[in-house]
């Protein structure tokens, strides 16, 4: 067999740039590659932001907004992308081939992908973006981004991690959260966030949740001690210079509102802008707080070797709330479009 099944981006736009095909070429593994069968393959908010071209400079609306598929060549997380493309970030699967240099012992492996590539030469850049991804029967990435693990979970639990996960862990580790502090999460039903909630209980924080009223029942049994509406007075609901860390993936209008409750020394950590990535900051406000203000895409070394001890030893739980054969790619991306669901929705081939 020299072919596969997968989804390609042909281009940003609407869902009608996403095109099934069953004559792909299976790739092949270079020298210290190696060949991963896909068993699960996650949807991230990356996925709809590339395909739309909401990372070009010149998109300033939500995530939500339809203008800003239109006329955009720059699009990708770090510019113009190639096309087409294989997205998927998440993946999980087992190791089928390996290139040159790869102990052949490695063939069987079940693993995951470390969706951070970090080549010899050269800047860090993102599985699925700067090359094919996971949203077929076939992949190939680095031999050091295959990490094996061991979990009783399925490929479709697993597949749930990576992303999401890596991505809060990093924020919480380059925002210091301690035992013992407040940390308060946006987008607390999504991915990340629903992630950052999981990941900053287990480090002993007290979590406050920002959702909708309809997911506040699954976050308080994932620890939380109080969700607020998405649209709540922070100030009146928590009162100024009450919490330690914030952790944002929404921005939009209430980014001075997270500034105000943050203590002193605050530290406030982004890895998302779904409400607008444009917003008003009053640097005095910044300064005499003595905040930091901390951005987070490419995970620091280690951070995703831990994520797999966490996953191994059971300390964190997988989110799943749906699952479309890969097929049906365009329903499973206008359901995570509608936010009507916690945690992950993971595609299978």
């Amino acid at each position: 067999m020299k072919t596969m099944r997968a989804v390609l981006l042909t281009g940003h736009g609407g869902l009608d740039r996403l095109l099934l095909r069953d004559d792909v070429p299976i790739p092949v593994p270079r020298d210290r590659e190696v060949l991963i069968r896909i068993g699960a393959a996650a949807v991230n908010n990356t996925d709809i932001n590339t395909r739309i071209g909401w990372y070009s400079k010149s998109a300033s609306e939500s995530t939500e907004s339809t203008a800003v598929t239109d006329g955009f060549d720059d699009g990708g997380w770090t510019g113009a992308l190639s096309f087409p493309r294989i997205q998927g970030t998440d993946a999980c699967g087992r190791i089928v081939a390996v290139g040159a240099s790869v102990p052949p012992t490695r063939i069987g492996e079940r693993v995951l992908v470390d969706p951070v590539l970090r080549p010899a030469n050269g800047p860090a850049g993102y599985f699925a973006s700067e090359c094919d991804g996971a949203f077929a029967e076939y992949t190939k990435v680095p031999s050091a981004n295959a990490v094996r693990i061991d979990s009783p979970l399925s490929d479709v639990e697993l597949a749930s991690f990576p992303c999401a996960y890596s991505t809060a862990e990093n924020l919480l580790t380059r925002a210091r959260l301690g035992h013992g502090e407040r940390i308060l999460v946006t987008g607390a039903s999504g991915g990340v966030g629903s992630a950052a909630v999981q990941l900053a209980r287990r480090r002993g924080a007290r979590v406050v949740a920002l959702a909708a009223a309809d997911k506040a029942a699954t976050l308080a049994g994932l620890g939380t001690e109080l969700v607020l509406g998405r649209d709540a007075d922070l100030v009146a609901a928590l009162g100024a210079d009450t919490v330690d860390v914030v952790i944002d993936v929404v921005g939009g209008p209430q980014f001075p509102a997270l500034l105000a409750v943050l203590k002193p020394g605050g530290r406030y950590a982004v890895s998302g802008a779904i409400a607008g990535p444009l917003v008003t900051l009053d640097l005095r406000t910044l300064y005499l707080k003595d905040l930091q203000l901390i951005g987070g895409t490419i995970q620091d070394l280690g951070v995703f070797a831990s994520l797999v001890g966490y996953i191994e030893r059971g300390e964190i739980r997988p989110l799943v709330a749906a699952t479309y054969p890969l097929a049906q790619i365009k329903a499973a991306q206008k359901a995570f479009l509608s936010k009507e669901h916690v945690g992950k929705i993971v595609l299978v081939p």
